[in-house]
């Protein structure tokens, strides 16, 4: 049975109300919550990025049944793996077991920050495998001594670890990264409902690890919710044209004025055609279907814009969750 979450998109929200938010989702009966680990926001009128460790602190306190997980946190540039380990396995704790890390190569709208420039993609999956390996040798509690390509670790120990090990999900964009992290990852992040991808993820694991086990997917699918289509689609187009410039664009744009400039083209009828707009909630469960059909087995959902963030909540998650599970 396909689960579905809500995303805490600290893009658009203050943290405070991302706290909030969090447990409405929980108490309306959302599987899981999922939260974007930006520096910056996608566009300027979007307006917020805190930082989204300290959030999920605050929403591990308030909420009790909900799964987390970070959707997603590059641990090769801004952070290095080693602190990631740490803060993984504190929210492990914090949260009794619901936590899942959630990683990926990363965006150089948030990445660039630290002043070293930005990667070819070939180096960046190359960083981010090590990384996953680094995060796992930590993990399992020893103290470590590491000297590797792209990062050392000094006699670094972890000295709280979960009695529930952290599961990894990594974010991958194609086939060769499919071989590369399917082999090192728990679960599966994906961007499209990519039915090949999915089974090639799960053969993989079955041929190099000698697993069966179906893992988890989880894919992300944004709907704009309002009471008025012509205000979802305002909205949408204000806040997420961005999404149409595809994985290749959004890894590379640097800064908010930057996607503005490479998305200025992109028509209101665009986002529409793209995102499911206004009150129409069963427009909603086509647009998540194929995500499920192609075998994604958690799928969280994005509500566009904090102006109508907790109207969403209250008056439409309810019924669209009630249609999703209805089959």
């Amino acid at each position: 049975m396909t689960r579905f979450g809500y995303t805490l998109m600290t893009e658009q929200s203050g943290p405070k109300e991302l706290v909030r938010y969090a447990q409405a989702a929980e108490e309306v009966g959302f599987d899981f919550a999922t939260i974007s680990d930006h520096y910056s926001p996608w566009l300027a009128s979007q307006g917020h990025s805190p930082y989204a460790w300290s959030v999920l602190g605050a929403v591990a306190a308030v909420t009790r049944r909900m799964d987390l997980m970070t959707y997603v946190t590059c641990p090769t540039m801004r952070y290095h793996p080693a602190v990631v380990a740490q803060k993984a396995a504190t929210m492990q704790i914090l949260s009794d077991g619901r936590f899942t890390l959630g990683l990926g190569s990363g965006e150089n709208l948030n990445e660039h920050v630290i002043g070293v420039g930005w990667p070819s993609v070939a180096e960046r999956q190359e960083r981010l495998r090590e990384a996953v390996q680094l995060i796992r040798e930590l993990h399992s509690g020893n103290t470590v001594t590491r000297h590797g390509r792209w990062y050392r670790a000094d006699a670094a120990r972890l000295w709280d670890l979960p009695e529930t090990p952290v599961p990894i999900a990594v974010a991958v964009s194609g086939s060769r990264s499919v071989d590369r992290f399917a082999p090192l990852a728990d679960e599966m992040v994906l961007t499209a409902p990519d039915s090949e991808l999915i089974e090639q993820w799960h053969r993989t694991r079955s041929l190099v690890l000698g697993d069966s086990t179906r893992s988890r997917v989880t894919c992300q699918v944004p709907v704009s919710w309002d009471t008025h289509r012509d205000s979802a689609i305002d909205r949408a187009h204000d806040q997420f044209r961005w999404f149409a410039g595809g994985w290749a664009v959004n890894s590379t744009v640097t800064t908010p004025a930057g996607f503005a400039d490479a998305s200025q083209f992109v028509r209101a009828q665009d986002v529409a055609d793209s995102i499911p707009c206004g009150p129409d909630l069963d427009a909603m469960v086509q647009a998540i279907r194929p995500f499920q059909q192609a075998g994604c087995t958690d799928v969280t959902i994005v509500q566009v814009g904090d102006e109508r963030q907790e109207e969403f909540l209250t008056k439409a998650a309810g019924p669209l969750l009630e249609r999703l599970r209805a089959g």
